[in-house]
């Protein structure tokens, strides 16, 4: 079984979804520390004006789990959020097929950004085609890994969920101990991302926003665009 495990990120970028796509289970790892200035609570849509951030505002001390992070309740984001994709997209294909379900999202209220980050993600993936099922880390049961080993995290929720491949990100190579899957007998694949160009709206083509630009604009087509840019290759780990 091939398993990829991932931090959630609100409204994902297409990479994400591929590596999605390809796995037979997809992990989110809720279980590791808030980055101020990452991923976990914003993205970026295209407007008139440009690539433009939705953020959705936290309270965060240093060091919090991502799955402990509040959200701050008294901003309107929600609101501001429909609004701005709404008036960006109101024009795209796909829009009439998904505004209603849009705003529905939009309606929900959270107090923590975790469950903020799947559900828009898991929205997207829904739409997008994506089916491969998803748990989080914090409900898989793990034996007690040394602080700051994250190889062994991942080669432990690996096994907690009966994993034979690991699809790691671009840069997994950089840091992962392969040697520890391996000597568990779990292979190690990574993905490399070729973006693809696609239509968009307002004018020149603008790489890395979230998915949601290539699902409003091109429905039903949108999983075999973003698949488009993703392969795969096997890791070893170096010789001793």
């Amino acid at each position: 079984m091939k398993v990829a495990i991932h931090q959630p990120h609100y409204l994902p970028w297409l990479g994400y979804f591929a590596k999605w796509a390809a796995a037979d289970l997809f992990v989110v790892l809720d279980t590791v520390q808030y980055e101020k200035n990452g991923w976990q609570n914003r993205n970026r849509i295209k407007t008139r004006e440009g690539p433009r951030w939705l953020t959705v505002p936290v309270n965060a001390r240093l060091g919090t789990a991502i799955h402990a992070v509040t959200v701050d309740t008294s901003q309107p984001w929600r609101a501001r959020h429909f609004t701005l994709i709404e008036n960006n997209y109101g024009a795209a294909p796909a829009w009439r097929q998904y505004r209603d379900e849009l705003h529905a999202f939009y309606g929900r209220e959270w107090d923590r950004l975790a469950p903020v980050a799947v559900a828009s993600a898991e929205w997207l993936a829904g739409k997008l085609g994506v089916t491969t099922p998803t748990r989080l880390a914090s409900e898989v049961s793990l034996p007690d890994v040394a602080p700051g080993d994250a190889t062994a995290r991942l080669v432990g929720l690996c096994r907690a969920v009966g994993a034979d491949t690991y699809l790691a990100g671009r840069d997994g190579a950089s840091y992962m101990d392969l040697a520890q899957f391996a000597a568990v007998g779990i292979t190690v694949e990574t993905q490399h991302y070729e973006h693809p160009v696609y239509t968009q709206e307002h004018g020149e083509f603008v790489p890395f926003l979230s998915a949601l630009d290539l699902l409003l604009i091109h429905g039903d087509e949108a999983l075999g665009i973003l698949c488009e840019g993703s392969t795969w290759s096997r890791l070893s780990p170096e010789p001793n």
